[in-house]
Formats: C-alpha cells, structure tokens, sequence
C-alpha cells in the first residue's frame, strides 16, 4: 500500500489497521486531529531540524516511550 497522497486524518485511519505506532515529525499534527479519535498511538519527534542526523540521537527515546504510549495522547519524544 503506498501511503502518499493521504491527507493526516486519512492517513492515520488507514495506518491505525496496519500499525501499533504512529511516528512523525509534524508537530502541528497535535493540532489538526483529535488524536483521542484514532486506535493507534501517535509519537512526534522533535528535533531541531527534521534531517536523519537530528532524528537519530532520538531513537534510544523513541524506543523507552514506545512502551509507555497511549492511544488517546500524543507523546512526545525530544532530546
């Protein structure tokens, strides 16, 4: 399935039947979608920019918050 093309609401609707964890970058997802609506978890990332190199440091965090992630909240993993 390509996932290109879905706008956020779409997009997690289709992931929440194919994925435990949604990751993401875009910070303003928290303000466009009623998170507490969807069945799957929802990770923002945030760096200082949004390149591999920034992003990577990130991952030790990502994987100790993967546990405690909730469906109805957003979690946030930074530095």
């Amino acid at each position: 399935m390509g996932w290109a093309g879905f706008k956020n609401g779409e997009l997690l609707t289709q992931a929440s039947g194919h994925f435990d964890v949604f990751v993401t970058v875009d910070q303003n997802l928290v303000f466009q979608q009623n998170i507490g609506g969807f069945p799957i978890r929802v990770v923002v990332l945030q760096a200082r920019a949004n390149r591999l190199a920034n992003l990577l440091p990130l991952v030790p965090n990502l994987l100790a918050a993967l546990d405690s992630a909730r469906p109805d909240a957003v979690t946030i993993v930074s530095e």
